[in-house]
């Protein structure tokens, strides 16, 4: 069925072509006729033909000024012009307008049945053409999520995504840089753990499509399969480093990510986000990106963001010397030290395992979580960390003094991770709280300070709140009140004087800010 609209402001010209068509091609077109410029505009907005046969001159628009309109809200029309003027002008905006056809009157049967055939033959192309891409796509649609699933597989493996090169290709990425985003889930979160994973992946595995949808409308990406409770993002990047805002629109935009799937599928859900690193080395920002999610309760962390505060704690794997490892790059001496009893028990307790194999085994652990530490920056090289290891160890193993030596050296390096992260955290929190001090009279801002000690404003605020026990603003009120207090004591300068020298600009509210922290007023204080 074809839809054919003819538009003349002559009675006689319409129903001639009406009656042409009609006669030649029968059921197999649906027409419409009017007579103004008008008319064809609401015509092909409402009655949409594939073809138009149009009169230049008409009252009102014309019939080129009706096709320009057209042509702002739909392409396809098949538009034929039909005019008792042969005009150049006419002709030329004719071309300029993609029309298919300019046929001067008068007109014959032959003439208009002719070009209809055409018309009709290329109507049937340009639909064939939209069918096929239509079904291109409908296999795209399928086929894209299952390239996306293997080039996440893929770069997940152990070779850390060898050959990653070829899926990027078909995925048509061209930016040499990426940085990854892991998304977790579950229905609550203790103790850092978000729970029932099983149930949270079976829930989200109905709503795998609505999910693709959403992180497709926050973040340009490829989307991994859900693995277990969690789900991998690799975002190309076009600079080989991420900038401190740029940093920032990452968290800010990963954190609405959270909140509106956390609102649309009631689970609780967080993300870590590695840093920027070249497309062949994806495998380590999903490393660290890995690291944040078990570095932090909150929603939303950045690696760059541990790096600065050295928070870096290891993945909770499975195997029982991992997991005393994991606890012991927590500084959680207990939780370590009981499981290197165990370590030690099942050691002892396995006939294959001779002592000098077991001494073994134990100095291969302790140097294993040094280096781990070393590798993530928690601990300086520092060569009295390995010295001697090899004798004292054989020594112990002389005495039967093993499994305390084993236990004692991870309480003790635990206890130097703990000193280590509480000195470094401080070192950063210190810096802020004395650029504060330094500043308090500006108008400083937490986005300010943050950016001083290269962190992001999110994880800043938590980080300072952890350290002192005040959150940015009480800390910054407090200093300037004691600071205003110190003022006071000096008669030399005016309450005005003091409210302006404390970073306030309004003395009234410099007064009540005083009076809620002080009892009293500026005025009252100075007696």
């Amino acid at each position: 069925m074809f839809r054919i609209l003819i538009a003349d402001d002559e009675g006689i010209m319409r129903e001639s072509i009406r009656q042409t068509i009609q006669t030649g091609f029968g059921s197999e077109c649906e027409i419409q006729t009017v007579k103004t410029g008008r008319e064809v505009i609401e015509q092909c907005e409402t009655f949409r033909p594939d073809i138009a046969f149009v009169d230049i001159q008409m009252p009102g628009l014309s019939g080129i000024q009706a096709i320009q309109e057209v042509r702002k809200f739909n392409t396809q029309i098949l538009f034929i012009i039909i005019t008792a003027y042969d005009r150049f002008s006419y002709a030329q905006e004719a071309v300029n307008l993609g029309v298919m056809e300019y046929i001067t009157k008068p007109v014959n049967k032959k003439k208009i049945t002719d070009v209809c055939v055409r018309a009709m033959h290329q109507v049937e192309e340009m639909r064939k053409k939209r069918s096929d891409d239509l079904k291109v796509r409908e296999k795209l649609e399928i086929v894209i999520p299952m390239i996306e699933d293997a080039f996440i597989n893929n770069l997940l493996l152990e070779d850390k995504g060898s050959g990653s090169a070829g899926y990027l290709e078909m995925l048509d990425i061209r930016e040499e840089y990426c940085y990854l985003i892991v998304l977790e889930f579950g229905e609550s979160l203790e103790n850092g753990t978000l729970t029932n994973a099983v149930g949270s992946n079976v829930r989200m595995n109905k709503y795998y499509e609505e999910l693709r949808e959403i992180i497709g409308d926050y973040l340009d990406c490829v989307i991994g399969p859900l693995m277990g409770n969690r789900i991998v993002l690799y975002v190309p990047f076009d600079k080989e480093r991420a900038g401190y805002e740029q940093r920032v629109e990452m968290i800010t935009r990963a954190r609405n990510l959270v909140r509106r799937l956390e609102k649309d599928f009631e689970l609780q859900f967080r993300a870590g986000i590695g840093d920027v690193h070249r497309a062949g080395d994806a495998y380590t920002s999903y490393k660290e990106a890995t690291r944040c999610l078990r570095s932090s309760d909150g929603h939303v962390i950045h690696a760059m963001d541990l790096s600065a505060a050295s928070k870096v704690r290891e993945e909770d794997p499975v195997d029982l010397e991992d997991r005393w490892l994991a606890l012991a790059m927590k500084a959680d001496a207990m939780g370590a030290v009981s499981l290197a009893e165990e370590l030690y028990d099942w050691m002892e307790e396995t006939e294959e395992i001779s002592e000098d194999e077991c001494a073994m085994r134990i100095l291969e652990l302790i140097l294993r979580l040094q280096q781990k530490a070393l590798e993530t920056g928690i601990l300086s090289r520092d060569k009295r960390h390995r010295e001697n290891y090899l004798s004292t160890i054989q020594e112990a193993a002389g005495r039967g003094l093993l499994r305390e030596w084993f236990l004692d050296r991870t309480r003790m390096i635990c206890d130097e991770i703990m000193t280590s992260r509480q000195r470094e955290s401080e070192s950063v929190v210190g810096k802020a709280a004395a650029y504060i001090k330094e500043h308090f009279a500006e108008d400083i801002s937490l986005d300010e300070v943050a950016r001083l000690v290269d962190i992001s404003p999110y994880y800043f605020s938590k980080l300072f709140k952890q350290e002192t026990g005040e959150n940015f603003i009480e800390f910054l009120t407090d200093t300037r009140i004691q600071k205003a207090k110190e003022y006071l004591s000096n008669p030399r300068y005016s309450i005005k004087e003091i409210c302006v020298m404390c970073g306030y600009s309004d003395p009234n509210y410099f007064s009540r800010i005083f009076k809620k922290y002080e009892g009293v007023t500026p005025s009252e204080y100075r007696g």
